[in-house]
């Protein structure tokens, strides 16, 4: 039987858009008690405002992912409005057109792997501390399946991708003794805001048959119901026809 979420405390991280936008979305609807963090204010408060006119009630923080300063400080903040963190979703990613070798320069390439890897570190070092404390905790990674297998989506998006699967497995074997665990979910196309950072975007029959955020955040959802006894470590989701 599925675990209730209701009352649980869930942090995510990239929720002013796509795959997080809508993990938050869906925990609010479960009775999670929810803080959506991301950089843009404007669209947390558009999704605070949302969920309210459905009579559910989030927290919101503006924090950057790649500062490890600001990660620090939304996990006091988590704390101090809503209690210990019970379930944390990385679901911040970026990429870049400029992502063949040939024009990717250092600056992108530092970018990328502070958005797409630092942050995950910086947010799960901030949060270690009080799950070990209270002997429990759920650190769901958002990656890609370019994590999993060589494609065209340029160096630094791979290597920050399949670095973030190292660093999940790594953890959850460092930290399944104290009650932790981690699940990184890789999913195929999904119809995000990222595709506009693709040298050429996808045709609008491919689009067609790409996942939607939601897909990906109902399996978010689906990890987060199991008991303490199960763990997924990973976890693919294609779309069916591509």
């Amino acid at each position: 039987m599925p675990v209730s979420l209701k009352d649980q405390i869930v942090l995510v991280v990239g929720a002013s858009s796509g795959i997080g936008r809508a993990t938050a979305v869906l925990f609010a609807r479960e009775g999670a008690r929810v803080m959506a963090a991301a950089r843009r204010e404007d669209r947390l408060r558009s999704l605070q405002d949302e969920l309210g006119k459905e009579g559910h009630s989030i927290e919101i923080s503006t924090a950057d992912a790649s500062n490890a300063e600001d990660m620090e400080r939304l996990e006091d903040e988590t704390r101090s409005k809503l209690g210990k963190i019970d379930i944390l979703v990385y679901a911040t990613g970026t990429n870049t057109p400029d992502r063949a070798m040939k024009r990717l320069i250092p600056e992108i390439w530092d970018k990328m792997l502070n958005v797409n890897l630092n942050g995950a570190y910086y947010i799960t070092q901030a949060v270690l501390p009080s799950m070990r404390e209270a002997g429990m905790g759920h650190l769901i990674y958002i990656s890609s399946i370019s994590g999993l297998t060589p494609d065209v989506s340029g160096a630094a998006y791979q290597a920050s991708k399949r670095g973030l699967l190292g660093l999940a497995h790594a953890i959850r074997v460092e930290e399944k003794e104290n009650g932790i665990r981690t699940c990184v979910i890789c999913p195929g196309l999904v119809d995000t805001e990222i595709l506009e950072k693709r040298p050429v975007k996808p045709t609008a029959d491919v689009l067609a048959k790409a996942l939607q955020p939601e897909d990906v955040a109902e399996m978010v959802l689906c990890v987060a119901k199991l008991p303490p006894r199960a763990a997924v470590p990973e976890l693919q989701v294609m779309p069916a026809a591509i």
